[in-house]
């Protein structure tokens, strides 16, 4: 098995094309107006319309409005959704889009790996569910978090669970432990592969991505979503 890999926060460009071009399967924009990567839905369209054939484009929001959500969908077409605030079950499946669901692992109530898994149950609807750290701010912060508050999500049956995407301080170099650790299907990295906030490095790209295939190549990972 081979693991995705999804670039997050692109604003520029340049920084899309990297990620396309050094193998990414993914490409995510933010539409939290109070994030340093926050791009307008325009903005986003003219970038999702250089993306080649394969590549996806995620849509991340957190505790959006609905008609907010509907004029991205509109706008943007992407591939994905992906929440990753307090939504509930009811409103990620009410657009009738797939969508990803992303938790904060640590945060209050899914601060226990009982705790986390019984939040997930909620959302079997989803195609994925992402973990990332829990900070004030919704992701992006650089930081990661306890990858054995995961154990239970990790003894569910294959079956039962949506394909597990790992974000939280994610880098070329603390990638390989990571992924020995959780066996994701996909990873997800934003802050990782940055300059500055919302400005990318094509070459903290292509070492990160690197960094995946070699971990693949290895033998050593099976990802088992």
């Amino acid at each position: 098995m081979r693991t995705r890999i999804k670039i997050c926060g692109i604003t520029r460009e340049l920084d899309l094309l990297a990620a396309v071009n050094a193998g990414a399967d993914a490409v995510g924009f933010v539409f939290h107006p109070s994030s340093q990567r926050f791009v307008s839905a325009e903005r986003a369209s003219e970038l999702v319309e250089r993306l080649p054939a394969f590549v996806n484009s995620v849509a991340l929001f957190v505790n959006p409005d609905v008609q907010f959500v509907r004029s991205v969908i509109d706008q943007m077409h992407p591939t994905l959704l992906q929440f990753h605030g307090d939504e509930s079950p009811e409103f990620c499946a009410s657009f009738g889009w797939p969508y990803l669901k992303a938790f904060r692992v640590g945060a209050p109530g899914i601060d226990t790996p009982e705790g986390l898994a019984r939040a997930c149950q909620g959302f079997h609807g989803a195609r994925g569910w992402l973990f990332d750290s829990y900070t004030p701010a919704y992701g992006g912060s650089g930081h990661g978090f306890d990858h054995q508050l995961l154990s239970e999500i990790l003894a569910m049956d294959a079956s039962q669970r949506a394909a597990l995407i790992l974000s939280g301080g994610l880098s070329a170099e603390n990638l390989d432990i990571a992924l020995r650790n959780v066996r994701p299907w996909a990873v997800d990295v934003s802050s990782g592969v940055e300059d500055a906030p919302g400005i990318k490095s094509a070459n903290k790209i292509e070492a990160f991505i690197s960094a995946v295939k070699k971990a693949d190549d290895s033998g050593a990972l099976t990802a088992d979503s």
